[in-house]
């Protein structure tokens, strides 16, 4: 496939020079081996593509987002499918201190706290496919006082869960009720509400998002409002001990206000009445639950499924609780929908694995983002190349082996005294390529 081709939609956005950098850059990360930086980059470009000009392109500030959307709406776009977004955090590990933003986060893949950088990734979400697309990528940067809150909140947690035996019940004389449905939005929601709704203002030219996925973190009512704010309903899990009621359908007892909320919920003894679906598989029974419920820090109703699983052996029980605020969505496509959010997951170890997210060495604020946003452009550039491969690359480690073997032979043939016809030579190429690959096609050279 021409690269350069790829990127004629970027023209209304970036110079033709930017253009013709950003072919050679992806065809020298889609052939290189070894890590993938700045200088490993130049070694592998044509004529063009010297260090230097890395250098330049790597300190120009470019409008990523806009160049994510164009992309996708040019290129992996179709018109007949469903789309949800889907949101996540990934930490990539870095030494030393001089790089932009480096903080100690907590890495989930580490399971612990780690040196390194933050980014949050937008992706919208094929549904009928199942793959995610990157559009929109935003280092998380945290200010001396939002470390400080969050050091505040900790505290202030230990603290109420050591006075939680002793404390008297009910509420604290002289407090009053809050408005569930204002906006007190953190440093971390700001941030992504600012991605949401600049992305919602591309892409809504051309497609109409319903859904926001994303994890148990945001698995709260301000993260609700987030979403509503931009007319999105949000997908995500509560806590496995999440105090949910069901709604009060008694008669008013005439004084006093009315009564709003009924029964806790007891996971461990469900009402049958809200049983929708249930199948063994082998020693596995899995009960899914459903119903409207409300919660005390929700200003509004909440349509809740309960995934409880019983092992039949061991009689040992466990549940998970995902909810959305569309009260009518039905169960099955909210556990889908909420499954589709670990896509994103597979974005995350093709940048890091393949495309240099674990490795670029530039420490500027403009570098990081442009080596960042490059990563995340390469997976959604390798999905179209992919697709159009006709079978013969099945994954990114074949891609990138078939570009390697291309450059080889055709490096091999410009030492040849007698170039061969053109057919033969595509042929050699074409069987060159092949090497090393996973999935094998039927070679086109006789060997009779």
């Amino acid at each position: 496939m021409d690269i350069l081709s790829l990127f004629a939609c970027f023209e209304p956005l970036v110079s033709p020079t930017t253009e013709r950098h950003f072919s050679k850059i992806v065809q020298a990360v889609l052939t290189m081996s070894g890590k993938v930086t700045m200088l490993g980059i130049s070694r592998w470009t044509e004529k063009g593509g010297s260090y230097r000009t890395l250098q330049r392109f790597f300190a120009t500030a470019l409008p990523w987002t806009e160049l994510f959307v164009k992309f996708f709406e040019s290129h992996l776009f179709k018109s007949e499918r469903e789309y949800i977004l889907a949101g996540d955090e990934t930490v990539v590990t870095k030494a030393g201190s001089q790089t932009f933003g480096i903080d100690r986060l907590f890495s989930g893949l580490s399971g612990k706290t780690v040196k390194g950088l933050g980014f949050f990734v937008l992706s919208v979400v094929a549904v009928g496919e199942r793959k995610a697309y990157p559009l929109a990528v935003k280092q998380v940067v945290r200010s001396e006082a939002e470390k400080t809150q969050a050091r505040n909140r900790q505290k202030k947690r230990l603290k109420k869960s050591k006075q939680a035996k002793r404390s008297a019940k009910g509420r604290k004389p002289g407090s009053r009720n809050r408005d569930k449905n204002q906006l007190k939005f953190s440093a971390e929601l700001m941030r992504i509400n600012e991605m949401l709704k600049v992305l919602m203002k591309l892409i809504g030219r051309f497609i109409k998002v319903r859904y926001l996925a994303m994890d148990g973190h945001f698995g709260h009512h301000q993260a609700v409002l987030m979403a509503r704010e931009c007319e999105l309903h949000l997908i995500s899990k509560m806590r496995r001990d999440a105090a949910l009621y069901e709604k009060y359908d008694g008669e008013y007892s005439g004084k006093g206000a009315k009564k709003k909320y009924g029964a806790r919920l007891k996971y461990d003894i469900l009402s049958p009445k809200y049983l929708k679906k249930s199948w063994r598989e082998k020693e596995i029974i899995t009960n899914y639950y459903q119903g409207l419920f409300l919660h005390k820090e929700f200003g509004c109703q909440l349509n809740v499924v309960i995934i409880v699983k019983i092992n039949v052996k061991t009689r040992r029980v466990g549940h998970a609780i995902l909810f959305s605020n569309d009260t009518e969505m039905d169960c099955e496509k909210l556990v889908d929908y909420y499954s589709l959010r670990f896509q994103i997951e597979f974005n995350f170890r093709e940048a890091k694995q393949h495309f240099g997210l674990e490795d670029f060495m530039t420490t500027t604020k403009t570098g990081v983002e442009n080596a960042a946003n490059l990563s995340f452009l390469m997976v959604n550039v390798s999905a179209k190349i992919i697709k159009e491969s006709v079978g013969k690359c099945v994954g990114i480690n074949d891609l990138k082996t078939h570009y390697r073997g291309i450059k080889y032979a055709l490096a091999t043939l410009k030492m040849v005294v007698k170039k061969p016809e053109a057919i033969l030579m595509n042929q050699i190429i074409e069987e060159v390529s092949r090497l090393g690959r996973i999935y094998q096609t039927k070679s086109a050279i006789s060997t009779a």
